[in-house]
């Protein structure tokens, strides 16, 4: 894709536009959204990126639609999985429930940015290096197996190196003052609230470095890359308070991801193959890739779901019969208590 820069810069200018209404909304009334609202606004971002793909589609040819659609739903698969540590972010700055919405939006700001810089790195380095595919292969297939053999390894949020560096360097309160991100207490110091941003974005960074691989075994094309990313994770503020109760009942989504990062990651090593002259390996279509991915999460989903409806069934069952036999010997206890009053006194003590 040769794209001239006019294309590049409106396409920025349109997810700034978006993004500057979307914050002027948060700024103007902080709150936790409500249901109906995050199903308005995730629909958007949805619809939004349905019509940039059906757009590359129709002025661009199948083939990059089809890339777009692959990357997107990747992108967007590997973030909802990333929820579940962003909450556990939330949870362990004690983030007020109101202030939410502006953490998760300006933390996402930042991740963009900086997935910015990671995908224009990425893009000149295998421009340059054709070896680097088998590196990117390998290490998605890897990743996989690290999903599925180590899922509890995220159970506990760790600071990484740039968090610790910032609460190093800045002199921070201990409490938070509303939404304000720097206070004046004898001298400038920062907030928690500034903390907990740059806890989500740098966070986000390190989920990158399987996702960004991922999409390049998915495109090769940078723009193709940065608004798959960038769509993913326009939604993904309002995706968090929507789904946050339904992420427990996901209990299959890692290992649907480490299938399609496995299956990226066999795509990658067998095309790098294919290009040095291998013949016996094949280029593998775009839409088999699209059709192995959604394929792939839509089971997982609906596993997932009936794994979970099971669970709370037999939970519930459970419950039902330790209350039964807690009836039970309440109704013993108070029997023989009955038995013991009705009972004659000894002679003695007549």
């Amino acid at each position: 894709m040769n794209l001239p820069m006019w294309i590049w810069l409106a396409t920025i200018g349109g997810f700034c536009v978006v993004l500057a209404v979307d914050f002027y909304l948060v700024a103007r009334n902080p709150h936790e959204p409500s249901f109906k609202e995050c199903v308005g606004w995730v629909s958007l971002y949805v619809c939004l990126a349905m019509a940039f793909g059906v757009g590359l589609l129709v002025l661009s040819g199948p083939a990059h639609g089809g890339e777009f659609f692959a990357g997107w739903i990747t992108e967007y698969s590997l973030s909802v999985d990333n929820l579940f540590v962003f909450l556990l972010i939330m949870s362990r700055f004690r983030v007020p429930r109101e202030y939410r919405q502006k953490v998760l939006l300006i933390g996402i700001v930042l991740a963009l940015l900086l997935r910015g810089g990671f995908i224009a790195a990425g893009a000149e380095a295998v421009a340059r290096f054709d070896w680097l595919f088998y590196v990117f292969g390998a290490f998605l297939v890897y990743t996989a197996w690290k999903l599925i053999g180590h899922e509890e390894d995220d159970a506990e949020f760790s600071e990484n190196i740039a968090l610790r560096t910032v609460r190093r360097v800045l002199p921070t309160t201990d409490t938070y003052h509303g939404a304000r991100l720097t206070v004046h207490h004898g001298r400038r110091m920062v907030t928690p609230m500034l903390i907990v941003m740059v806890a989500i974005g740098t966070t986000d960074l390190l989920f990158a470095l399987d996702s960004i691989p991922a999409i390049f075994g998915l495109t090769k094309e940078p723009y193709l890359v940065f608004t798959a990313n960038a769509f993913a994770l326009m939604g993904l503020r309002q995706l968090f308070f929507l789904i946050g109760g339904l992420l427990d009942r996901l209990v299959y989504l890692s290992k649907g991801l480490s299938v399609v990062l496995a299956f990226i990651g066999v795509k990658l090593i067998l095309e790098a193959l294919h290009h040095d002259g291998v013949s016996w390996a094949p280029e593998i279509p775009i839409l088999v890739s699209l059709g192995v991915i959604v394929g792939t999460l839509a089971v997982t989903t609906v596993l997932s779901l009936i794994k979970s409806a099971r669970d709370a069934k037999a939970e519930k069952a459970s419950e039902k019969g330790t209350e039964k036999a807690t009836e039970k010997a309440t109704e013993k206890a108070t029997e023989k208590a009955a038995e013991q009053e009705g009972e004659p006194e000894p002679a003695a003590e007549r």
